[in-house]
């Protein structure tokens, strides 16, 4: 383990993994992120970057530098519900710098916080380079062995690498389960002024469509374990219940040749009861697996980084031990991820559930979405709930750049 010394090494470097790295840096802290990957070009990951989260980087003084990134806005949500146009949420009266939700690809958001981060003097990351291993040294972790057979001691590891991680097995878990998978794939589209994001929800059929200028990426749902039925039906059926959503989905067969450019999610939702044992912590997915129910998942995971450079970063750049203080970040933490936990659950069993199964009989949108459509005032409420979430963290992290 005398390959190399560092403050804090964090494993992944996706949305928490590569926020908590610039966070940590920048308070003057040695920081080396492990991606596993060459680059970022993933597709078919979270890509909602919400009020919230703009909001950090405008404290950050990053904002424009983000917007300047190729995006789309919304500006306004809703579905098509059982054949029935329904205005959902306005985030246009958001008191925030930034009152919209930002369609960006997240290699593109990705590549923006890695150029941030180089900047500071501190800041490493290394691609190509898994963590493999926690190294442990009397019951505490002291380091983490990497796919290319280095060694990497550190006084803090951060566990971000998502909700197959290995590093979170020894910590107790709560399983909340979901009652669906979804099926994500592309279909060409013409380029329009206004963004028509949307969720279509009629008899057995849910369907996401995001728009992204020249092409909607497409969430199709399903009852959970149904995939390999679903593609044992043959593609041309599946095709079939695409164009069945609805006319933006009628050029699918230009997109979908086969099943390999339509890609499986299998959704997950748990967490951690405890985020962190000796010399260990994880945030983000790795510490609680959402819903992709709106969209929220890389808003949650970016607040955990802040809220854990908040608390930590300071005392490390002191030179501080902050074993004491690891309980502190999912304490912070726990509650807002319980309450979005609990939101997509009641959205799951009576919404996504019910909807899914139903195969016959008249659709009436519910009372409570048909009184959004009909009251603009309404509509700030679930633009709220989803746009800032609850307890939206602000950077308190100190800076060790003068300027």
């Amino acid at each position: 383990m005398s390959d190399t010394n560092t403050d804090v090494v964090i494993i992944g470097g996706g949305p928490a993994g590569m926020m908590a790295g610039l966070l940590f840096a920048r308070a003057g802290v040695r920081t080396t992120v492990l991606e596993k990957h060459a680059d970022f070009l993933r597709d078919f990951r979270g890509d909602t970057v919400h009020p919230s989260t703009l909001t950090v980087f405008h404290e950050l003084g990053l904002l424009e530098g983000l917007l300047a990134r190729p995006h789309q806005r919304i500006d306004e949500l809703g579905g098509r519900i059982f054949g029935r146009d329904i205005r959902i949420a306005d985030f246009r009266h958001l008191p925030v710098p930034a009152p919209f939700i930002a369609l960006m690809p997240q290699w593109d958001f990705l590549d923006f916080v890695a150029d941030a981060a180089r900047r500071h003097p501190t800041f490493t990351l290394r691609q190509s380079c898994a963590g493999r291993e926690l190294v442990e040294e009397d019951g505490r972790v002291v380091g983490v062995r990497t796919s290319d057979g280095a060694g990497i001691r550190a006084r803090l590891v951060i566990a971000a690498d998502g909700r197959d991680s290995t590093h979170r097995t020894n910590l107790p878990a709560t399983e909340i389960g979901a009652p669906m998978d979804v099926f994500w794939f592309r279909i060409a589209k013409a380029r329009g002024e206004a963004n028509h994001s949307m969720g279509v929800f009629d008899r057995g059929r849910i369907c996401v469509l995001i728009d992204r200028g020249d092409y909607y990426q497409v969430g199709f749902v399903f009852p959970k374990g149904r995939g390999a039925q679903i593609q044992a039906e043959g593609l041309d059926r599946f095709l079939e219940r695409v164009r069945a959503v609805g006319p933006e989905t009628q050029r699918v067969a230009d997109s979908v040749g086969s099943w390999d450019d339509v890609k499986l999610l299998t959704v997950t939702v748990d967490r951690l009861e405890r985020w962190h044992r000796p010399g260990l912590l994880v945030i983000g997915d790795a510490a609680h697996a959402m819903s992709p129910i709106g969209g929220v998942g890389i808003n949650l995971a970016i607040q955990d980084a802040v809220a854990a450079a908040n608390l930590l970063a300071g005392p490390m750049a002191k030179g501080e031990d902050v074993e004491p203080l690891l309980h502190l970040v999912r304490d912070r933490r726990a509650w807002a991820v319980r309450f979005t936990q609990a939101m997509q659950k009641f959205a799951q069993d009576h919404i996504i559930e019910p909807t899914l199964r139903r195969q016959d009989g008249n659709g009436e949108p519910p009372l409570a979405l048909r009184a959004f459509d009909r009251i603009e005032l309404l509509r700030r409420i679930p633009a709220r709930v989803i746009g800032l979430g609850v307890r939206p963290e602000h950077v308190r992290s100190p800076s060790a750049d003068p300027a």
